[in-house]
């Protein structure tokens, strides 16, 4: 093949009812010719065959190219489109600087995946590829961008989370979106479903005055460690057999035991910050195997609660420590990190990491988190991170 030669290529589109042996069949068709393959994709959605192929090839041969393959298309009852012509370069350019966007929903309307593309064209990106990434128990689909800038995507898709109903997660593409992770959740309300000091209130007879307090120092209404004080004042006296009691009662939140496992699977951390109590969440550390938990205690003495917080009060700052002491522990940048909460308590971490997550937060915290879920399932995240449904489920049988 000439110099010229190499600058002539052609696309060819094939589609149609997938089947075995079509693509074995195409390339056949191309292998008496002197072609190079530079580009190939191929999908198949519920039956249906879409493949794709940029070759180089010498202009002389073609016409003879086209009606080899158009036999083929009829032999096989498949559609298949060509178009040839100069190009300037015989390579396809690696690109770099890709950027990943994510969105979640159930479901996902036509309006808002025009809206997504609509931001995106808007602010300079161009849409490389889009495919599905998960179809249950939400749908998740992954757009990947090239002439994006991250931090301007992030912001621009902002009001299409909120006018359409999506979850969307924006990040970084290349090698490091695969490296080791520290995954640092908080508990109450996260991965749990209920607030532990409610259900120690309700052994008490004050859960109505406690979820008083309680929720408005997740709206950010009054300083977390003071309502911390007053909520565990209206605990004194009880005997300290309610927190076996209370560990009885708790719920993990739906997909909280994939989401961590999965993590494990693949070999990244995890780690709790709560500001419950360590007594109460113990048997769930253990039982996950969370290698790093933080949390406050309960004062006991003579097995009664007397009302007080012993040692440090774990509130909104003392979690952002945390989240940095443990990705040192673990050797992860902050980059490659990702905290996920749903309150005012929880903002100091999410800020700080390589991707925050509300979910299922207060409005007050999903409007500060550069991403949310909004559906009750907490491995949802899974999907943010780029993982696929397909992926959870191999993982997962992994471990049977």
């Amino acid at each position: 093949m000439n110099e010229d030669a190499s600058h002539y290529t052609g696309l060819i589109l094939l589609s149609g009812i997938d089947s075995p042996g079509i693509t074995q069949a195409l390339f056949e068709t191309l292998a008496p010719f002197a072609i190079t393959v530079l580009d190939i994709e191929q999908v198949v959605i519920r039956d249906r065959l879409i493949l794709t192929v940029l070759i180089s090839l010498n202009p002389a041969h073609a016409d003879s190219i086209e009606e080899d393959l158009q036999a083929c298309g009829e032999r096989l009852a498949i559609d298949i489109a060509t178009s040839f012509q100069e190009q300037g370069q015989s390579t396809i350019a690696a690109k770099t600087g890709l950027v990943h966007v994510v969105a979640l929903g159930n479901p996902i309307a036509p309006t808002a995946i025009a809206a997504i593309a609509s931001a995106i064209a808007d602010l300079g990106g161009n849409i490389e590829r889009i495919q599905r990434t998960a179809s249950y128990p939400i749908t998740a689909l992954e757009f990947i961008l090239s002439g994006a800038d991250q931090l301007k995507i992030r912001k621009g898709l902002a009001e299409v989370t909120t006018t359409h109903a999506v979850d969307i997660a924006v990040s970084p593409g290349g090698l490091m979106r695969w490296a080791k992770k520290l995954v640092v959740m908080d508990v109450d309300s996260t991965l749990i479903q209920q607030e532990v000091i409610e259900l120690l209130a309700a052994k008490a007879g004050a859960g109505d005055r406690v979820k008083e307090i309680t929720d408005s120092a997740m709206r950010g209404e009054i300083d977390f460690a003071e309502s911390l004080i007053a909520r565990v004042a209206l605990l004194q006296g009880l005997p300290s057999s309610v927190i076996t009691d209370v560990q009885q009662e708790i719920v993990l939140t739906p997909g909280a035991r994939t989401l961590v496992q999965t993590l494990h699977t693949l070999g990244h951390s995890v780690a709790l910050v709560s500001g419950g109590f360590a007594e109460v969440i113990k048997p769930i550390v253990d039982e996950l195997k969370i290698q790093h938990c933080r949390a406050n205690s309960l004062e006991v003495i003579d097995g009664v609660l007397t009302g007080k917080v012993a040692g440090p009060i774990i509130d909104r700052a003392a979690k952002a420590t945390a989240l940095r002491e443990f990705a040192a522990i673990e050797g992860v940048e902050l980059e490659q990190t990702i905290a996920i909460g749903d309150g005012a308590n929880d903002l100091d971490m999410i800020s700080i990491a390589g991707l925050g997550i509300a979910f299922n937060a207060k409005p007050a915290v999903k409007a500060a988190a550069a991403s949310s879920v909004s559906a009750p399932y907490l491995d949802s995240v899974l999907y943010l991170l780029g993982i696929t449904r397909e992926e959870v489920e191999e993982a997962g049988a992994q471990r049977k």
